[in-house]
């Protein structure tokens, strides 16, 4: 299995001009902007919803992102290679995908923590004082 890893990161090494490090950095940025930028969604959504209501901050980041997405996707039109756009198409499209499973994830998580939060609260505090609400 070793020799397998082995042959992949010299066949990329060799492809990109990339060492194994500077790769691996460059992955785990990637990884770590796609978490901030999900992040930044949420808590834009969180804030337009406090402001206006769940439906316009859903409207509003939408448009948003298809404005963003029609101009990323005619830019990678533009530079790829014309025998080659669908394949660069594809990576587009899995990366679009992934965020949106990612998004679907952290709604329902926020789902989740938000009924278990409601849970404890209508259980009342281990105390034994009333709570304030």
């Amino acid at each position: 299995m070793r020799g397998w890893l082995r042959y992949f990161a010299l066949k990329a090494q060799v492809r990109t001009g990339l060492s194994a490090a500077v790769l691996t950095c460059a992955i785990i940025a990637a990884v770590a902007a796609a978490g901030a930028a999900v992040f930044l969604l949420v808590a834009l959504f969180v804030w337009l919803a406090e402001l206006y209501d769940g439906l316009m901050a859903g409207v509003v980041i939408g448009f948003g992102l298809g404005v963003f997405f029609s101009v990323d996707w005619a830019f990678i039109q533009d530079i790829i290679p014309a025998d080659q756009g669908g394949l660069y198409m594809g990576f587009s499209n899995i990366a679009t995908a992934g965020a949106g499973i990612i998004a679907a994830l952290a709604v329902l998580a926020a789902g989740v923590s938000k009924e278990w939060s409601g849970r404890a609260q209508a259980s009342g505090d281990d105390d034994g004082t009333p709570s304030e609400d």
